[in-house]
């Protein structure tokens, strides 16, 4: 058994895990389960980042067919990185939905269970449609927790969440349809710079022209930012998400969005090989993305509300980087992807927080609330903390991850750069003023009388737990920023050369089904013309390759009449 057969395990056991919490009766089995399967895939997570901390890459093609065609498995050390902060958010919010009770509903723990095994598989994945099938996989219970922790009131805002997920998931199955039309494959390495410089003059001898490829492959882009909350098609997620329980929430922050985020760097770095030509328009969507996400949080008249625009304001915080990849792409990345493990805590640790003061209090509303510092200490300490940790304060762990931001977009010197970094100053203003407002509302005015609140009332300290251990969690990265700069900065080098990636997965490239392009260099650097006349003298060999795929009978007449001796001078 090789290291990659142990990747599918991840999707293997969390479905199990599933199947089995589903099926047996005894409520505290199901509850451990729930809580074993993520402390699994930690234990997992880790044992990757150390098979690939050298650079190297595991991959499994399912079933051993022949690369390009098989459903195919990946980690480096960015899937491992991620795969390790998702299952730390999901161990945190089902031991939260543990101890507020959520968990003892009858199919609670099954639902996380097999959302978090299509988590796993998204993560995993080196294939456009075997990423859709994950996240329809992820979809699927998430729809069920929605309709099983909300209240009537809040299933009509979760309308919402359900709509915009099935039109997303129909454009992203269109752009992986239409990407298979074009290309004949939907394996991401072998669709690796398909769409970037090096693919330029592949695609003008065999497909005609390379928009044709970049327009479907922008639907699936596209896609995953809805998916992801971007703005500017970020609304439906401050309704949505606020509309669940809390621990539902927690799981679907860490999760749900982080995957689509995912999803964007290994499509745009791997098959659009960091292109450049797209700069300016980022730029501009994540300047307003920062801005918006930032300062919407000061309408809204809940908790939860106000935090899930802390989460609109993280993601084009974290996608900021792509505009800026031509002078230092590794620190712009690294940087990115430290912010992104910042955020997934955090943001869980916030919504946590809250929820606690929601189950105790029975609302999450900020004008019923007030003076909840001089009642519960605790829990608005950790609260504090994490309103800090959002805005990038320190010392907690988002100060790094933007100041790298800042260093790496400094190095551009350019208009494009100072308007990234401006907006980044802005939104984290806005984002400081939010969290002013929430805690002033809630935690700083008034103590409430007893006609108001029950004077004996308190949070319990247990519901506290699961987002002060994600507080930790930021505080020891903040401190300990070093050693995870240096899994970030390796999952950039991965990101920047996908040599390794490609070769992984395809196994043997000049066997492999469907190769757009050889394995070479990023599209980050110049291009070399060996590179441009090697990717087009392989223009005719595909070409041939598709006649004869098309109509094997009409390719084979057609080769013996070209091939067959012409008559003789004088016949």
């Amino acid at each position: 058994m090789t290291a990659g057969n142990i990747l599918p395990l991840f999707v293997v056991v969390a479905l199990l895990g599933a199947a089995t919490t589903a099926a047996i009766p005894w409520s505290r089995v199901r509850r451990i389960i729930a809580i074993a399967v993520p402390a699994a895939g930690i234990v997992g997570s880790i044992w990757i980042l150390t098979e690939v901390y050298d650079g190297t890459v595991i991959a499994d093609n399912v079933g051993d067919f022949v690369g390009g065609i098989a459903i195919p498995f990946a980690a480096d050390t960015l899937t491992g990185v991620m795969l390790l902060a998702t299952s730390v958010v999901a161990l945190t919010a089902n031991w939260f939905a543990d101890v507020v009770g959520e968990s003892r509903t009858r199919f609670y723990p099954a639902l996380t269970l097999m959302l978090i095994g299509g988590v796993y598989g998204a993560l995993l994945t080196a294939d456009l449609f075997n990423l859709f099938v994950f996240i329809e996989v992820m979809l699927m219970p998430s729809f069920g927790l929605v309709a099983m922790t909300g209240t009537w009131a809040r299933l009509a805002a979760a309308r919402m969440f359900i709509i915009v997920n099935l039109v997303t998931s129909s454009l992203l199955l269109a752009g992986v349809a239409l990407v298979y039309g074009v290309v004949g494959t939907t394996n991401i390495a072998a669709l690796a710079g398909s769409a970037g410089p090096r693919g330029t003059e592949f695609a003008s001898g065999v497909f005609g022209d390379q928009w044709q490829l970049v327009v479907p492959m922008g639907m699936v882009l596209l896609a995953l930012a809805i998916k992801a909350g971007l703005a500017p098609v970020h609304t439906w997620l401050p309704q949505a998400y606020p509309s669940t329980s809390p621990a539902v929430m927690g799981l679907f922050s860490g999760l749900h969005t982080k995957v689509g985020v995912y999803a964007i760097f290994r499509v745009f770095m791997t098959i659009f090989e960091g292109d450049r030509t797209w700069s300016w328009a980022l730029v501009v969507i994540m300047a307003v993305g920062m801005i918006v996400g930032g300062f919407g949080g000061l309408s809204e008249s809940t908790l939860r509300r106000v935090i899930s625009y802390q989460m609109v304001n993280g993601i084009p915080v974290i996608l900021l980087a792509l505009a800026f990849l031509a002078n230092n792409p590794k620190l712009m990345l690294s940087a990115a992807l430290f912010y992104m493990l910042h955020h997934m805590v955090v943001a869980a640790s916030l919504i946590m927080a809250s929820g606690a003061i929601e189950e105790t209090y029975g609302t999450s509303r900020l004008r019923p609330l007030s003076g909840i510092m001089r009642r519960d200490p605790f829990v608005s300490t950790v609260f504090a903390a994490g309103a800090l940790a959002i805005v990038g304060l320190p010392p907690f762990s988002g100060l790094w991850g933007k100041l790298a931001l800042v260093l790496g977009m400094a190095q551009d010197g350019s208009w494009r750069a100072w308007i990234g970094i401006g907006a980044l100053i802005v939104g984290s203003i806005g984002a400081l003023m939010s969290m002013i407002y929430a805690w002033r509302e809630v935690f700083w005015g008034r103590q409430m009388n007893a006609n108001e609140m029950d004077p004996n009332l308190r949070v319990p300290q247990r519901y506290v737990w699961p987002s002060a251990t994600l507080m930790i969690i930021s505080v020891a990265m903040f401190f300990g920023a070093g050693p995870v700069f240096n899994f970030t900065g390796k999952a950039a080098h991965n990101l920047t050369d996908t040599t390794a990636y490609v070769q992984a997965v395809l196994k043997d490239p000049e066997t492999a089904v469907g190769v757009v392009l050889p394995p070479g260099p990023s599209g980050l650097d110049n291009v070399p013309k060996d590179k441009l006349s090697t990717a087009g003298a392989g223009v005719r060999q595909e070409q041939t390759d598709r006649k004869q795929a098309r109509d094997p009978e009409q390719y084979n007449s057609t080769e013996r009449a070209n091939n067959s001796p012409g008559p003789k001078d004088g016949e």
